[in-house]
């Protein structure tokens, strides 16, 4: 940002200009903030690889079904034996879920166990286009209808009490996630600053990112095509509360120094934005391009996640250098109160706490770096206890909604899939042949007759394991290794089971194919910012370690604390995109104060000066992201809380010891060797004897 630019947005006249500017876009932007929610898409469709088998069936099956409907499994129990009277009451309930004016097909059932302990009834309910967020109210009329009885147990489970559990668990996650973050924020702010004012500076300019980027998605998401999930929506409130006070807090911190130098705040600002800007544009551009990648995901909610978060971090960057700047400087001095830094008060930027913990790597940087990475990586080892292979639906939930106890209920008296059938589509001409070889696959218990709309037929097949487990994704293998092989058919196989394995299929694909791009990219973006090889290489390694011991103490925590015994098949793509793009921000933040002061003193010295500089705020904006992320854990779904865990934790290794420790000493031993090949590469290093000579005038 150059100084002319900085000078225009903080100007005597313009920041009049740039307020009045963000009034307009907030109260533009605030009706269709509270629209957002109304715009996700959370149907299996956006979640699912747009050429994935299950994805075809699904469009084929559209002829036959409604994609809307969902089959709730209504299952009856009395552990002593159903009575006449409880065979009855099936039957009668069976009736009255027909008459629902939202069932779309046949009612199945009552069908009474084997071991005459339990019934099940199927029944399809439409909830129409976009109503996923009305299972709840299906389920519990469902519920209401066969109200309940001493000693039979009723529960509604299959994909409409899944759907109905899900849905409750992602109620007001926006307002809590919200809340939340707003109130970890502010305490870490109060923390920081020891000001009863200042913080609401930047809690301002984040609620009005916020606002703004939720406006501005629900347009992309109405005219652009762009798919905004529960997920996605969730996290853009955490991102945009979590990275923008980050930019909030640089931008502060080099505020407050330039008081101190200047008697006329605008002008401070002026030097302050030139100075911190290009730091936090290189940063927030990281993330920005970093989120795009995940564009290239073949998983559709992979691939929204990546505009959306984009879109929420790119306009965090302009309200953060535009519209903070200039609430800071009508403000004035006096919002810093009690500790207000007047012209020529005493500098301390470079005394305290990190300074004397430079000072003390200084005296053997390599003995701190060797054995620093030793230590994160005997932690990354954890990694070998994580299972991301997908999560059960049982495993889905921290607790045990109803449809999970259905679940169960289900799989001890009947054919464990029986509500969550494999769905076969294929070519009339040889649908009875397909339905031969589908029936005698290991797995499958039997398979419904073709039902023929044209050219097409729909078949059916039970599973007997339980439809989120790996024996019922083995058996959809063997099926449809069986019914491809059936000539001309050109059978496509789906379902529950079928989208779940293709998910994590895709998941998997797509965490191979975009690492290797972030990463590459990142490196770019880094090679531009410090002109320099070196550095940037060096940097990208330390942060895929501080990467490697987050996800490997998750696992342990997960495996060992928490008892979670799996983790989503996305989780840890998304935590690595997270970690790397949020993570290197710290290490852009003190490396251009570093670069910045080893062209006047050396990088030795400077490695001293930027970690003294920069510490304290880097702290604080660590702990802001990892409190605004561990917000994620408070939710009721695991794949939520583990990112939200493992994210936390990765931010805090990257600002206490990555950052402070590892980068600190790996400068101080390899020196101006680090900007190779430009020219501060040939710029002189203070030796350690000078070192040790000025260490008072790095401590204060």
């Amino acid at each position: 940002m150059t100084r002319a630019v900085a000078g225009l947005l903080t100007g005597r006249r313009t920041k009049w200009l740039v307020l009045a500017f963000w009034l307009i876009v907030v109260v533009l932007a605030g009706p269709l903030a509270g629209k957002l929610s109304k715009a996700e898409n959370n149907e299996a469709s956006s979640w699912l690889p747009g050429k994935a088998e299950s994805t075809q069936a699904l469009k084929l099956q559209e002829s036959f079904q409604s994609p809307n409907v969902l089959t709730g499994v209504v299952v009856y129990e009395r552990p002593s034996g159903l009575t006449a009277a409880d065979k009855a009451k099936g039957v009668a309930d069976a009736k009255r879920f027909a008459q629902i004016d939202k069932v779309d097909g046949k009612v199945v059932g009552p069908v009474v166990s084997k071991d005459g302990k339990a019934i099940q009834t199927l029944v399809p309910i439409n909830l129409g286009k976009d109503g996923w967020d009305k299972a709840p109210d299906a389920v519990d009329n469902l519920k209401n209808i066969a109200g309940g009885d001493s000693g039979l147990t009723i529960h509604v489970t299959g994909p409409l009490g899944n759907a109905s559990d899900s849905g409750k668990a992602f109620q007001g996650i926006d307002g809590t996630l919200l809340y939340a973050a707003l109130g970890v924020v502010i305490v870490i702010l109060l923390i920081t600053y020891r000001s009863p004012l200042l913080w609401l500076l930047p809690v301002i300019s984040a609620g009005v990112s916020l606002a703004t980027a939720q406006g501005l998605i629900y347009l992309l998401a109405q005219h652009a095509g762009v798919t905004v999930n529960a997920q996605s929506a969730g996290i853009l409130t955490v991102l945009v509360f979590g990275a923008g006070t980050d930019y909030a807090l640089l931008l502060v911190a080099r505020y407050r120094e330039e008081l101190r130098r200047h008697t006329d705040r605008h002008e401070a600002m002026a030097v302050a934005l030139h100075r911190a800007g290009p730091a936090i544009i290189a940063s927030a551009s990281t993330v920005v391009v970093s989120m795009l990648c995940l564009m290239a995901a073949d998983s559709n909610a992979t691939a929204g996640m990546g505009p959306v978060e984009a879109v929420g971090v790119a306009v965090a960057l302009v309200v953060m250098i535009t519209l903070l700047p200039a609430l800071l400087v009508i403000c004035g001095r006096w919002v810093f109160w009690p500790a207000i830094p007047h012209y020529g008060s005493k500098e301390t930027v470079t005394g305290g706490f990190w300074a004397r913990i430079g000072m003390r790597i200084s005296r053997r940087p390599r003995m701190v770096w060797v054995t620093t990475t030793v230590v994160l990586g005997a932690v990354a080892v954890g990694i070998l206890q994580l299972n991301a292979s997908g999560l059960t639906n049982a495993e889905s939930y921290r607790g045990t909604p109803d449809s999970i106890t259905g679940e169960t209920v289900v799989s001890r008296h009947f054919d464990a899939g029986a509500g969550s059938p494999v769905v076969i589509m294929t070519n009339a001409a040889q649908a009875q042949q397909v339905r031969t070889v589908a029936a005698n696959t290991d797995g499958i218990a039997g398979v419904t007759p073709p039902v023929v709309k044209g050219n097409i037929a729909y078949l059916q097949g039970t599973l007997t394991s339980a439809p989120d487990s790996k024996a019922a994704y083995a058996t959809v293998d063997r099926v449809r290794d069986a019914v491809h092989q059936v000539n001309g058919a050109d059978a496509k196989v789906g379902g529950n089971s079928a989208v779940n394995m293709d998910v994590q299929s895709a998941a998997k694909h797509d965490r191979n194919l975009i690492i290797p791009i972030v990463l590459a990219v990142v490196l770019v973006i880094l090679m531009m910012l410090l002109r320099a090889i070196v550095a940037p290489l060096i940097l990208i390694g330390t942060v895929v370690l501080s990467f490697g011991a987050a996800l490997g103490a998750s696992a342990l925590i997960f495996e060992n604390l928490l008892g979670y015994h799996g983790a989503d098949a996305g989780f840890p793509l998304f935590v690595f995109v997270f970690l790397v793009a949020l993570g290197i921000d710290y290490n852009i933040f003190l490396m251009t104060r570093v670069r910045e002061e080893a062209a006047r003193v050396g990088t030795r010295r400077g490695a001293l000066i930027g970690l003294g500089a920069t510490g304290g705020v880097i702290t604080s904006a660590g702990l802001v992201l990892a409190g605004t992320f561990a917000v994620l854990a408070t939710l009721p779904l695991t794949a939520f809380a583990e990112i939200g865990i493992a994210v936390a934790l990765g931010v805090l290794l990257d600002t206490l010891i990555v950052r402070s420790v590892l980068v600190t000493a790996l400068n101080l031993d390899i020196g101006r060797h680090m900007w190779w090949p430009s020219k501060l590469a040939q710029h002189r290093d203070v030796d350690e004897a000078e070192l040790e000579a000025e260490r008072p005038s790095y401590v204060s």
